[in-house]
């Protein structure tokens, strides 16, 4: 029996290419949706893990000139070392060391709950020029049972031949002295070879907890 009506305006599937369907019931069958659409690809969750890797090829994870935009979103990020810092790099082709050259800025406000302390400044022990190491995305997370971070990292063009790889990293952590402290650190991979994989760790010991989501951002 064919169904004459559909009781909803529109509705969104989410198939293997990188644009939502939409059915509307005033036009006839399938239609591309408009506007960008948030694909997930990807989810590693962490148990007392030293490295999360998204490796573009492997274990279903895409990340090539399929999308223009790569989002990563951290999702109670946990450490087993207190203080620990969540870090990340990036690395092309089969190389595995993850020391692409990376140059960034990075500032931090933060605000305790006693409502003693509050600061908004440029952080110039976390930035980096022309440096190889892994970027650090705050200053330090504490270990207790309700501390952890959350947050998101956006590359753009990844696979871009011409340019650099620009970033940005924005995470709010609950930090060691009970503090809520944000972080905002933005820069480029200095390469104009594809970026194919990403190393997120702990500065020191495991991620003891916690989940990371790839998405890939379509055109309009």
């Amino acid at each position: 029996m064919a169904i004459s009506k559909f009781n909803y305006n529109s509705f969104n599937v989410t198939p293997v290419a990188s644009k939502a369907l939409a059915f509307n019931s005033d036009a006839d069958g399938f239609t591309t949706a408009s506007g960008s659409s948030m694909i997930l690809i990807k989810t590693l969750t962490a148990s007392a893990d030293g490295t999360l890797n998204f490796v573009n090829g492997s274990d279903d994870v895409v990340l090539d000139d399929t999308y223009p935009i790569y989002k990563f979103e951290f999702i109670n990020m946990h450490p087993a070392t207190d203080g620990a810092k969540f870090t990340f790099q990036a690395d092309t082709g089969t190389n595995t060391s993850y020391n692409q050259t990376v140059t960034t800025t990075n500032f931090r406000a933060y605000h305790n709950e006693a409502d003693s302390a509050t600061s908004l400044a440029y952080d110039t022990g976390e930035d980096l020029a022309q440096s190889t190491n892994f970027i650090t995305t705050d200053t330090g997370i504490g270990n207790d049972n309700d501390q952890c971070k959350v947050g998101n990292l956006t590359i753009y063009n990844p696979s871009s031949s011409v340019f650099v790889k620009h970033f940005i990293c924005v995470s709010n952590n609950y930090v060691l002295s009970d503090y809520s402290q944000n972080d905002f650190i933005a820069g480029y991979f200095n390469t104009t070879t594809a970026l194919t994989r990403f190393q997120f760790k702990m500065s020191s010991g495991n991620i003891d907890s916690g989940t990371i989501k790839l998405y890939g951002i379509a055109d309009s």
